[in-house]
């Protein structure tokens, strides 16, 4: 890579953590299929003294989602799944609506409900961060009447992506972990990436910050947040790892470009949104409609510890980017902040 523009990136990323005030994070640019611009910038403690390494591991929190979109569509093109099955099809032991089908879950069109912002959800969490409810414990928050009937609206769920985790093992036979790899992590060779359910399994962590358990001083959430909180399954993985995935899913190294045109035909309309100029959400994935950049697409994801974002951008200066970055102490949509300035300055160098 170009000194200069190395130089430039890294200033960028330097000035944006002094001013937030974030430890840390790790950064990775593929560009046309390539590893570009991989680095840690920051530390991994708050006192300064460990740099963050390029390879650092985290939770990707909510862009698992992408993940579990792309193993839903590679079983619907392999005739397994319709995404206009209905959900009691599949799973009629639960209690659900059935005009509930497998597409409204992708695309949190179901109408059920969200926990994230329940008290008794925030309340237990913070009481007992090492002790997740039960998938049963999950499901008794949806017992209430749809927000909305199915389609008619949009609300996120992390609820609808349980729903499709568990017909996802209903149909394969597989846990989760045993179908990410078979569908991305293996085909891709990750060596990093893997789906934890257990606190002895996260000890890879780097380092997460958050003032969430405490109300004013930041801990460090790696070692006693346990990853049965996150629902639907949470991925561990680091920056360039997340970057390969999904980049891979864009290239059509996983899915086909039909299957790839359902995952980013816009469900729902969001509207303008901070950095986007019309956000929409496809099936496991955010969209902006109206990029200069091309038909932008990735996630976002945030958590006790850590902020995510990975976005693919199909005519950055003329090139295709991935970008993926994770810090490494959660703040709303901070990923999301560091993707669009590293944006900036490539697009600026790409053109030039």
């Amino acid at each position: 890579m170009n000194h200069a523009l190395h130089h430039q990136l890294q200033s960028v990323i330097e000035q944006s953590l002094s001013i937030a005030q974030i430890p840390g994070v790790a950064i990775a640019v593929r560009l046309n299929g390539e590893a570009f611009f991989e680095t840690g910038v920051g530390y991994q403690d708050l006192n300064h003294t460990q740099p963050l390494p390029t390879d650092a591991s985290f939770y990707i929190y909510s862009v698992t989602k992408t993940l579990l979109a792309t193993a839903t569509l590679d079983l619907v093109g392999k005739g397994i799944l319709n995404l206009d099955d209905s959900v009691q099809h599949h799973l009629p032991d639960f209690s659900l609506d059935p005009s509930i089908t497998i597409r409204h879950l992708l695309a949190h069109t179901s109408g059920l409900p969200d926990y994230g912002g329940m008290s008794t959800y925030v309340d237990a969490l913070k009481a007992a961060p090492t002790d997740p409810w039960s998938e049963e414990t999950f499901f008794n928050l949806i017992t209430q009447k749809l927000c909305f009937p199915s389609g008619t609206d949009w609300q996120y769920s992390n609820i609808g992506y349980l729903v499709l985790k568990c017909i996802l093992k209903r149909v394969t036979g597989l846990t989760m972990e045993q179908l990410l790899h078979q569908v991305i992590f293996n085909p891709l060779a990750l060596q990093s990436t893997f789906v934890p359910n257990a606190l002895d399994e996260v000890t890879v962590l780097t380092s997460g910050y958050t003032a969430f358990f405490s109300g004013t001083e930041l801990q460090d959430m790696s070692s006693f947040y346990h990853p049965g909180w996150v629902s639907h399954g949470v991925v561990i993985s680091t920056a360039p790892e997340l970057a390969k995935m999904i980049e891979a899913l864009f290239f059509n190294q996983i899915l086909s470009s039909a299957l790839i045109e359902q995952m980013l035909y816009p469900v729902h309309i969001l509207g303008k949104y901070p950095r986007f100029e019309k956000l929409a959400y496809g099936l496991g994935l955010f969209i902006d409609l109206e990029s200069p950049h091309g038909l932008v697409a990735g996630h976002t994801g945030e958590g006790p510890g850590y902020s995510v974002a990975a976005f693919h951008f199909p005519n950055l200066g003329g090139s295709r980017m991935t970008i993926a970055a994770i810090t490494n102490q959660d703040r709303h949509d901070y990923g999301l902040v560091l993707v669009y300035k590293l944006v900036e300055v490539l697009n600026k160098f790409l053109e030039s």
